[in-house]
């Protein structure tokens, strides 16, 4: 035991009024409390209490020591209640970043449902397609679609992210519906040039793999640029399922080519390992697993 300790097991003492009471509180036995109280008499060369079989009683040096005993124990439980505190409080910045088309994506959420909850927490997005070391470059969560093999990380999976085959409803009145992938070779196709090979379209159904070749008025590397093509009906696009579930739902884009799957790639939630996050960052993290899911039971629903 501390010194510190010690003081306040005195302090104990004398609010408890007897030895009996005193350990039980402390948790010690009567001989253990006993011997702290004559440590402290011996540390300070001094007489703190008289002891009687009936009560105790202070002497001048201990009654001059009980006020510094007792606002230390106040000082301790001010420090405990500011720590409590501070775990209870979401407060703090939160760095993460993520693919552009992605930040773009569930940016509205975190201004309203996020910052409404947490309007403590300062939340940085960094919208970014190029990898980023997080532990280098000061990042406190990432969205990836790999997480290689950096045991220094944490990932949790957020979807398998699926692209699907869009076009706003003017454009198939002008220009018919494609009930066939080959078809889309006839249609004017948005192409991402963020891909290899942009101008082949892959589709496969039933253990059957189909190569289409696409063309089109427009190419670009941003996903958000080709979705807002779709949606004034420049062309068909292939957008990420967690971009369209709402405009599918709502009728400003249809989902073609339903029953042919086309690319799936897992994407993941990637943290340092640094055995627990602060609730700050945590919190942001749930609300991400928590808006994935959301987007995964949107789009099933369809």
């Amino acid at each position: 035991m501390s010194e510190m300790d010690d003081l306040a097991a005195f302090a104990v003492l004398i609010e408890a009024g007897s030895f009996t009471l005193a350990a039980q509180r402390l948790g010690c036995s009567k001989g253990q409390l006993s011997k702290r109280i004559k440590f402290l008499e011996t540390s300070y060369s001094v007489v703190l209490l008289h002891r009687t079989t009936r009560r105790l009683s202070l002497t001048a040096a201990g009654a001059a020591l009980l006020p510094q005993a007792r606002a230390l124990i106040t000082q301790v439980e001010r420090a405990r209640q500011a720590l409590a505190r501070l775990q209870d409080e979401v407060s703090g910045a939160v760095r993460i970043t993520v693919p552009v088309s992605l930040g773009e994506t569930f940016f509205e959420g975190l201004l309203m449902e996020f910052s409404q909850e947490y309007p403590l927490v300062q939340v940085e997005l960094e919208l970014n397609n190029g990898f980023r070391d997080l532990h280098r470059d000061g990042f406190d969560l990432a969205i990836r679609s790999s997480v290689g093999s950096d045991e220094r990380l944490v990932a949790k999976p957020l979807l398998a992210m699926q692209e699907l085959t869009c076009a706003s409803p003017a454009y198939l009145e002008r220009c018919g519906e494609p009930t066939h992938p080959m078809a889309l070779s006839e249609h004017r196709c948005l192409l991402n040039s963020h891909y290899k090979g942009r101008e082949e379209w892959l589709y496969h159904q039933e253990h059957q793999l189909m190569r289409v070749h696409v063309a089109g008025p427009f190419t670009s590397n941003h996903y958000s640029l080709l979705k807002k093509g779709a949606l004034v009906g420049a062309g068909i696009a292939r957008l990420p399922s967690y971009m369209v579930h709402a405009e599918i739902n709502d009728g400003r884009l249809r989902w073609l080519l339903r029953d042919y799957q086309t690319r799936s790639s897992p994407l993941y939630l990637v943290h340092p390992y640094e055995g627990g996050l602060p609730r700050r960052t945590k919190v942001l993290a749930d609300y991400l697993l928590g808006w994935f899911e959301r987007s995964s039971t949107a789009l099933e629903r369809l």
